[in-house]
Formats: structure tokens, sequence, C-alpha cells
């Protein structure tokens, strides 16, 4: 048994636990990048630099899901030690992207008083939300140490099941519907973070789907006829045709700025 393993398994779930503290602080929407980061009032000073931490995280996060991924990366990474490794991987790209961000001095909407206290009691219901839907489908999944905790007994893991139950049986995808509150749910939406959650707004979309068809190739008809069934989302339209959105939101945000910078 490899030591390496053991303890990056634990330095593993240590990590998970940093970076749930981290993004909750974040999203609450206190700045806690670091000293040398500074305010912008320009934008020319902060979109390129957010939206390539951005990228960092989501198109790694994308592939090392993506089940030819992990047969590449088999030889080196034990099967059992993939969920942990995906897991460090995911939270090292959190860190960094918090930790770099560039904030704007601009806001979209500020809001006070009643609103204020209203939209911050809906993010942390999106946080119980998220907790609920995860819990579904397992904490030890998520974070790698279900296989890793049976590879340190040295016993075999039964195949993971497939859920259906609790929120599942209303709507495809709760975890990352959970996860739209924590981004969008922002009572002072800088424009920093208006572009954060419009980029991961749509990067879930485009995920809901990679996620729909990576299932596919596990389940089979099992999961084709759980798909047509239910829907991925509320508003039952499909993840990718709801890109546009994004479109509306970019565009609203660039006609913001050229009304502040003519004024």
């Amino acid at each position: 048994m490899s030591v390496f393993w053991i303890l990056f398994g634990l330095v593993a779930q240590m990590m998970f636990g940093a970076t749930v503290i981290m993004l909750f602080v974040f999203l609450w929407g206190i700045d806690i990048s670091t000293p040398f980061v500074s305010r912008y009032s320009r934008m020319s000073d902060w979109m390129l630099w957010d939206l390539i931490l951005l990228s960092q995280f989501a198109i790694p996060h994308s592939v090392l899901l993506h089940p030819t991924t992990k047969r590449r990366l088999a030889k080196r990474i034990p099967g059992a030690m993939y969920g942990v490794f995906f897991c460090a991987a995911t939270c090292i790209s959190l860190w960094v992207t918090v930790l770099l961000w560039k904030s704007s001095t601009f806001y979209v909407w500020n809001l006070r008083g009643t609103m204020d206290r209203f939209v911050h009691a809906m993010l942390i219901a999106s946080w119980i939300a998220l907790f609920y839907s995860i819990s579904l489908t397992g904490f030890g999944y998520q974070t790698g140490w279900t296989t890793w905790w049976a590879w340190f007994r040295n016993r075999k893991i039964a195949p993971r099941g497939f859920v259906s139950h609790g929120a599942y049986r209303y709507l495809r995808h709760p975890i990352y519907l959970s996860f739209m509150g924590l981004i969008w749910f922002n009572p002072q939406m800088s424009a920093d973070r208006f572009v954060l959650a419009v980029v991961w707004t749509m990067y879930i979309f485009v995920g809901s789907e990679l996620k729909d068809r990576r299932l596919e190739f596990y389940l089979g008809d099992v999961y084709r006829r759980y798909r047509h069934q239910v829907p991925a989302y509320p508003w039952n339209s499909s993840p990718v045709a709801m890109l546009r959105v994004g479109h509306h939101l970019t565009a609203f945000l660039r006609t913001m700025f050229q009304r502040k910078s003519t004024a």
C-alpha cells in the first residue's frame, strides 16, 4: 500500500473542507484575493484576467471527467485514487481562481435593506439545497473518500447505483441548479461577479449536457429513459439552448459599461 496515496487521500479531504469554507466566504461577497490584486474601474483591467481564471477551472474540470481521460491516466493513477485526484485538482483550481481574482468597482446591482437580507437568505437556502443534493448521491463519491477508504481497507466497493429518488425524481441536475443559486443570489453584484455568474452558468449548462451523455455511456437505456422522463431543470428546456441566456446577459453588461463610460 503506497504511503503517497494514503497521504494524498487524507490531504484531498482536508482540501475539500477548506475549499467549501473559502467558497462560502467568496460567494457571500467578501473579497479574499491576494493583497497584490486590487479593485479596478476599467473593464480592460480585469475582464481578460478573470476569464482566464474561469477557464483554468472549467476546461480541466470537464476534461478530467471524460471517460477517455480516465482511461489514459489509469496507468499513472490507480482507479480507486481517481476520485481524490479529481477532488484535489478541482480544489486547487478553485483556490487559484479566488485568490487571484480581480474585482470591479462597478456594480450591476447593489441591494440594501430587506432585499439584501432576502437574497442572502436565498444564498443560504442554495447552500442547504446543494448539500442535500450531494447527500443523495453520496458525499464520499463527490470527494473520492468512498473509493479511497475502500482501497485503504483493501476491500472491494460495490458499483455505484443509479440515483433517482429525492430531488432526482423531479430534476436531473439538482446539484447544478443549487450551484447556480450560489452564484446568482448576490445582493452586491459587481461587474466581475456578474461575469463569473454568466460564465459559470454557461459552463453548468454545457456540463449538464456532457454529464447526461456520460451517464448514458455508463448506464445505457436506464438513463436514456430517465432523461426522457425527467427534465434537467424546472424550466424544462435543453441546457444547450439555455446558453442563449448567457449571450443576452453579456450584451446587457456591455451596454451598462458603455452607458457609464459616456456619462
